[in-house]
């Protein structure tokens, strides 16, 4: 099974493209913390990421550096030859890609629209913003999932 699953932020600027038969290439990279306990801190792993079709063009159109995403793909490892050299390619090709950051959070930190849900298989043509919440009464508050009040500890089954 070839799956990855990451959270993280733009590390920079998406690029978009077109293939041959004119589909919509986006590639961008993003930086996903790493706990590193031996160098004594966080680190971020700088991971490219590849997506296609109508998700590549919401990802340009709305996504900048910065934006929160999360990304759900395959690992695609390849070569190429450069100056006599084999560099060796490690990327994922992204099924799914999902904004993270409220409208207000994208407009807060570069001052336009970069916000907004459009996730769903590469395939899917039927992309639209996610609905918005409706808003919380003041008992559904105190309420978890399920309609439970408070979890106990004898409730859980290990």
């Amino acid at each position: 099974m070839n799956l990855v699953v990451l959270t993280g932020n733009l590390a920079g600027e998406p690029t978009k493209s077109y293939t041959n038969s004119n589909m919509a290439v986006t590639k961008f990279t993003i930086a996903v913390n790493r706990i590193s306990r031996r160098e004594g801190g966080d680190t971020a792993d700088f991971i490219r990421v590849t997506v296609f079709d109508k998700q590549a063009e919401n990802v340009e159109r709305y996504l900048r550096k910065g934006s929160k995403v999360g990304v759900e793909g395959r690992i695609q490892t390849g070569s190429y030859e450069k100056d006599g050299k084999t560099v060796y390619t490690t990327d994922v090709i992204a099924n799914r890609v999902e904004f993270l950051e409220s409208k207000r959070d994208s407009e807060n930190r570069d001052g336009g629209f970069s916000g907004g849900q459009f996730s769903g298989p590469a395939d899917n043509h039927d992309y639209a913003p996610a609905p918005a919440p409706t808003p919380k009464q003041p008992d559904d508050q105190a309420k978890l999932p399920g309609g439970f009040d408070e979890i106990n500890d004898d409730d859980m089954p290990f």
